[in-house]
C-alpha cells in the first residue's frame, strides 16, 4: 500500500501490437474511472517499438501517441525479480547496449506497485507474455494468467480445447504462413475440401478483427490469406454461418465465474470488422439481447464452460454465432482482455447485469489480489508429508 493507504495500481497500455490504438482507447476509460480515493494510479505506456515509459500527462500521450524520447516521458523497466523493490525503475533517456546500474534498482526509483492492470490487447499483452513477466516479478495483476492468456490468444489452440471439452465450434483449418508461402495450392486444397464458402480467414494471434476477411468464393481466398499472413505466422480458416447473429456475454471471476446477461452486435458492415468496431461508429449494440430465454441460458452456460476450459481468471468476453431460429449456437472465441471503453460490450453487459463500470474495475482488482494470495500458498520447495 502507498503511504496514503491507497492501493498503488500500475495501468499498462499501448504495446507492440496491431491493436495498439485500441489499447489506448481502453486505457483512457480505465484511467478516468479508477476511484482516486481508493487507488494511487501509475500510468505506464509501452510504445509500438516496445519501450516502457511513464508520462507526466497520460491523457495527452493517449491522444498524441506514446513517445519514449519526449520531454515529459521517463523511460522505465519492470524487473522480473521478486526479491527487488521497487519493481519499476527508471532508465536513462538513451538506452545503451547494456543496462547501467540505474536499471538494476540503484538509480532513480519509482513507487512500488501493489497490483498491475494490463490493458494490452493482442500479442505481447493478451498472449501470456506480460503475464509471465509479472509472475516473475511476483506482482498481482488483473485478468487471466499465463496459460489461459496464451491458449485463448491462439484461435487454433483455443478451438482445439473447446472441441476437447465438448463445446460446439464451427469447422476450421489451421495452417502456417510458411506452408502458404511454400505450397499455396496445397493450403487452398485443404481449406476448400474441408470448408464450404463463405469462410473467414484470420491471423490466429490477433484480435479486434485485424487481418480478418470474409471470403465468398475461391477468387478471394489467396488475397485474404496474404492479408492475414502480414500479422501472424499461424493462420486459421473458419466456416461462416450465413445470417448468424453475433451474441456476446461477459465472464467475471476466478474458480467460480459469473456470467452477465447476453448482448447482440448489429454490425454496420457485412461482419463486425475493425472499421465497424472502431471507425465508422454506426454499429449497434443491443443489451440485453432479444433472444429466447432458453437460448440465452445456453449461451451463458457455454460461456462459463469455455472460461473454465482454458482455466480462465479474472475476466473474459465470450463471443458466439447463433442461427436466426436459435437452433444452432457456436462459441467463436474468448477474449481475455476485451475492449474496455465505456461503450465496449464487456463493461456494458456488466452494467446491464447490475455492476457499473467503476465497481467492475474494483472487482477485477479484488480478483487479482485474491488469485495472487491463492498462488502464494504454493510450496516452492519439496516438503515430505508428515
Amino acid at each position: 500500500m502507498s503511504g496514503r493507504g491507497k492501493l498503488r495500481v500500475g495501468v499498462i497500455f499501448g504495446g507492440r501490437s496491431g491493436e495498439h490504438e485500441v489499447s489506448l482507447m481502453s486505457a483512457k476509460s480505465i484511467l478516468q474511472n479508477l476511484d482516486p480515493d481508493r487507488y494511487e494510479i501509475i500510468p505506464i505506456g509501452i510504445t509500438k517499438e516496445g519501450r516502457w515509459v511513464i508520462t507526466a500527462d497520460p491523457f495527452r500521450a493517449l491522444k498524441e501517441g506514446l513517445d519514449a524520447s519526449g520531454p515529459s516521458s521517463r523511460p522505465v523497466a519492470l524487473l522480473g525479480d521478486p526479491g527487488v523493490e521497487p519493481k519499476l525503475v527508471e532508465l536513462p533517456g538513451e538506452m545503451p547496449g547494456e543496462l547501467p546500474d540505474e536499471a538494476l534498482g540503484r538509480g532513480s526509483a519509482l513507487p512500488a506497485l501493489d497490483v498491475v492492470f494490463p490493458v494490452l490487447h493482442g500479442p505481447y499483452g493478451e498472449d501470456g507474455t506480460i503475464q509471465g513477466l509479472l509472475e516473475l516479478a511476483g506482482l498481482p495483476y488483473v485478468g487471466a494468467g499465463v496459460l489461459p492468456s496464451a491458449c485463448a490468444m491462439d484461435k487454433g489452440i483455443m478451438k482445439d480445447l473447446f472441441v476437447r471439452h465438448g463445446l460446439p465450434v464451427l469447422d476450421y483449418v489451421v495452417f502456417k504462413r510458411k506452408e502458404w508461402q511454400t505450397d499455396p495450392e496445397a493450403v487452398i486444397a485443404r481449406i476448400t475440401s474441408a470448408l464450404p464458402f463463405p469462410v473467414f480467414i484470420k491471423p490466429c494471434n490477433l484480435g479486434s478483427s485485424v487481418g480478418i476477411t470474409k471470403v465468398h468464393h475461391l477468387g478471394e481466398l489467396a488475397p485474404a490469406i496474404e492479408d492475414a499472413a502480414r500479422y501472424d505466422r499461424r493462420l486459421i480458416a473458419e466456416r461462416g454461418l450465413e445470417g448468424a447473429r453475433e451474441i456476446e456475454c461477459s465472464v467475471l471471476g476466478n474458480d467460480e465465474p459469473e456470467v452477465s446477461v447476453c448482448g447482440e452486435i448489429l454490425p454496420s458492415r457485412e461482419f463486425y470488422d475493425y472499421n465497424a468496431k472502431y471507425v465508422d461508429g454506426t454499429s449497434g449494440l443491443i443489451v440485453p439481447a432479444d433472444i429466447p430465454e432458453d437460448v440465452s441460458d445456453r449461451v451463458r452456460d457455454l460461456a462459463r464452460r469455455a472460461f473454465l476450459a482454458v482455466d480462465g481468471n479474472g475476466m473474459a468476453r465470450a463471443d458466439f454465432l447463433v442461427s436466426r431460429d436459435g437452433s444452432e449456437v457456436y462459441i467463436n472465441e474468448l477474449n481475455t482482455i476485451p475492449g474496455f471503453t465505456k461503450i465496449s460490450m464487456y463493461p456494458k453487459l456488466w452494467e446491464a447485469s447490475g455492476l457499473p463500470y467503476a465497481k467492475l474495475l474494483d472487482r477485477l482488482i479484488e480478483l487479482a489480489l485474491e488469485r495472487h494470495e491463492d498462488r502464494s500458498r504454493n510450496l516452492t520447495s519439496y516438503e515430505p508429508r508428515g
